[in-house]
Formats: structure tokens, sequence, C-alpha cells
């Protein structure tokens, strides 16, 4: 008797406890295996590419990269990955994100293990699945998809990949001897990084480079404490 390939899914989520969580819910599912457990967007991106998971669950709020960007990154690589995103966020700008960025599905972190597994299976069968609370908006989004509400980051700035990286590790408060270390540049293209993302937007200091991320979703709002 042939053997029922499982679903292998890769977790997430700046959050231990939510991961451990997440991973224990799962369990109880035979048909899902959890393969792996990230703890930022940047290590997200690692992992899909090493452990070719079939379905990601991504929170949208991490350091490093954020889940929207890391979303966006694993699926220009592996189209046919599944992306679901897991978020306490569930107003408008976030929503249209995630549709724009090409996961296939908007789970509330509040949902059930149950919504979450049945999720997970809808979307390997071609499906998207989005929860209650969001689906509405997502209709919405497709009936009327030139509103720019609807544009990616990305495509409403301009930003490079690596800009949008770069303008998170700087609202996070990292240096620019950090911010090369850890994307692994010199420290003269994050400074020229810097330079084009204050001329594209018209910001003159790191303050005003954080106030955008933070108005742009690209980071949380807690950043704000950084901001001398």
């Amino acid at each position: 008797m042939a053997t029922t390939k499982t679903i292998k899914t890769l977790l997430a989520d700046d959050h231990t406890i939510v991961r451990e969580g997440l991973r224990a819910l799962l369990l109880a599912d035979k048909a899902i295996e959890v393969i792996g457990e990230a703890h930022n967007g940047r290590e997200a991106v690692e992992m899909a590419e090493a452990l070719k998971p079939d379905v990601v669950v991504m929170d949208i709020a991490m350091p490093l990269l954020n889940g929207l960007e890391a979303t966006r990154q694993i699926l220009a690589k592996h189209p046919a990955m599944k992306v679901l995103i897991l978020s306490a966020h569930s107003d408008d700008a976030y929503v249209d994100r995630v549709v724009a960025v090409g996961a296939v599905g908007f789970l509330i972190k509040q949902t059930s293990a149950q919504i979450l597994a049945a999720a997970i299976h809808k979307v390997m069968a071609g499906n998207s699945f989005y929860s209650p609370q969001v689906s509405k908006r997502v209709h919405d989004h497709y009936q009327k998809p030139d509103k720019a509400g609807g544009l990616m980051i990305k495509k409403a700035t301009g930003m490079t990949s690596r800009e949008l990286e770069v303008i998170q590790l700087v609202a996070e408060g990292q240096g620019n001897k950090q911010v090369a270390a850890g994307l692994g540049i010199s420290i003269k293209t994050v400074e020229k990084h810097r330079q084009h993302l204050m001329d594209k937007l018209n910001i003159h200091d790191t303050a005003g480079l954080t106030r955008y991320a933070i108005a742009q979703g690209i980071v949380e709002s807690s950043v704000q404490v950084t901001i001398i």
C-alpha cells in the first residue's frame, strides 16, 4: 500500500512560543509535517531554499526582513511554493500587500488549529484561503485592482528588494557596519543604498527613514521607540 505524501511545512515567526504552539497544534494532523522553523524573514528565505517546503506559514512582522518581502523573495525563486500569511494585523493595507506579493492565504493569529490545518490542505490543492474577517476585502481588491492601496510597497515607491532590506535594518536601529555585515555587502554599498532611498523618498535623515518604514508597515510601530 502506497504511503500518503505529507505536506512539508515551514513555520516562520519571531516568537518562539508561537512557533512551538503552531507545531504542537499541527502535530494532530498526520498529513502535515513541520520540517523547519525560522525566527526572522531572512532565515525563512534561506530555509525555504534549503528545505523546499510545500507550504510556508509566514508572520508579517519579523526582524531583519519582514514577512511580505520574505514572501516575495521566496516566490520569485520558487513560484510553486505556497505561502500562508498568519498575522495579528488585518487592516486593509496589510491585506492588499499580502495579495500583491503572491501569498495564497491570510489567517488571523487567533484562528483555530483546525482552520490552520484546513488552510494548509486547501492551498496545497491549488486554492486560496482567507479568514472570514479578510475574505471580503480580498474580493474587493480583485474587483478594483488598480486602486493605489492595492499596490506593493516596491511598486509604489520604486524600491529594489535590496533597498527594502536596507530600510528595514536602518529602521530597526542598525548602523551601516551592522547592515553591511548582515547583508554581506560593503559599508560603501550600504551608504549608497541609504542615499538612494533618501533621494527617492525625499527624506533627509535616519529618523525620517524610520518613520517612513513604520508608516508603510515595513517594520512594526514598536520601532518608534528607537527614533531620537
